[in-house]
């Protein structure tokens, strides 16, 4: 057996194409386009080359893209009075707030400041709660874990009735996406599990996974033989574990690992993500789809 890749640069540029195609459409019947504001403190060289991307990102997709960056000495009370001035603009329909934020800065204090109708991270403790009611009263899932649930569903692997196992417990992947999961809908109603790395005998845990998702952060983690064979393995971890020179460009570059051993992996998996270019890619188109989903509520559009 081999398994199928998922190919996240794939399906990302699926899903910008349609984005890119309601932007044009939504202009022409009401004059306006999706607004996202894109908040940076300092010049953290991973922060800018992230919010860059989402820039590039947004305006390729004729949003209305505004990045507003700050020094690193901005206040706490400078900060929150910048964010609830967005939060008042009828042209903004996404607010996003680029962590870590500086120490002097409380982050909790900067999410919970955040409009919950414009909060497209969907870090905001009212969208948390809005993703455990599920259904109708969902308004914006977190990116990273609503890139999984759309890859797993284009890829056209059945859900409901699965055995999905999730390792990993963190507040932005294992626990949001274990709770899609169990929802009832297209796309979910699965049984969940989700283990850790504290968790005995994981192995036997992962093995009856018909979904195995792993979001722990350990390279190498899953083996192989703890991979239901025709199983659908999606690999959230991103790991650099060396580099080495490009023998494109010549430059110094990081050698990543997922938290799957990918090449034996595939030898048992039906479906399998790939690192780099699995989930990865996706995560800020989803952030696209998220702030396209507030602005046509601005419009009364479901």
């Amino acid at each position: 057996m081999t398994a199928r890749l998922i190919k996240g640069t794939e399906i990302r540029e699926e899903i910008l194409a349609e984005l890119r195609a309601e932007t044009e459409e939504l202009k022409a019947k009401y004059g306006r386009v999706p607004g996202l504001v894109t908040i940076l403190i300092g010049e953290n060289p991973a922060s800018v080359s992230y919010v860059t991307l989402k820039i590039k990102t947004a305006q390729s997709l004729g949003y209305k893209e505004i990045q507003d960056n700050r020094d690193p000495d901005i206040s706490e009370a400078e900060l929150l009075d910048l964010i609830d001035r967005y939060n008042k603009d009828d042209s903004i329909n996404g607010i996003l707030v680029q962590l870590p934020l500086p120490k002097h800065i409380d982050e909790a204090k900067v999410i919970n400041a955040i409009d919950p109708d414009k909060d497209v991270d969907g870090f905001h403790p009212v969208n948390i709660g809005r993703l455990m009611l599920g259904g109708d009263e969902v308004k914006f899932p977190p990116c990273t874990p609503a890139a999984i649930q759309e890859m797993i569903i284009r890829s056209g692997v059945e859900t409901s009735g699965a055995e999905v196992v999730v390792v990993g417990r963190s507040n932005i992947v294992g626990k949001p996406i274990a709770n899609m999961l169990l929802q009832k809908g297209a796309g979910a109603n699965a049984t969940v599990t989700i283990v850790h790395t504290g968790t005995k005998d994981l192995a036997s845990h992962c093995l009856r996974a018909d979904i195995l998702i792993v979001a722990a952060g350990v390279p190498g983690l899953v083996k192989p033989e703890w991979i239901k064979p025709g199983a659908c393995v999606i690999d959230v971890g991103v790991n650099r574990i060396g580099e080495k020179v490009s023998s494109k460009t010549g430059k110094t570059i990081a050698v990543l690992s997922g938290d799957v051993d990918f090449e034996p992996a595939c030898e048992r998996a039906g479906w399998i993500t790939p690192v780099p270019g699995g989930v990865g890619p996706m995560t800020i188109t989803m952030l696209m789809k998220n702030t396209m989903k507030s602005f046509k509520s601005s419009l009364g559009i479901k």
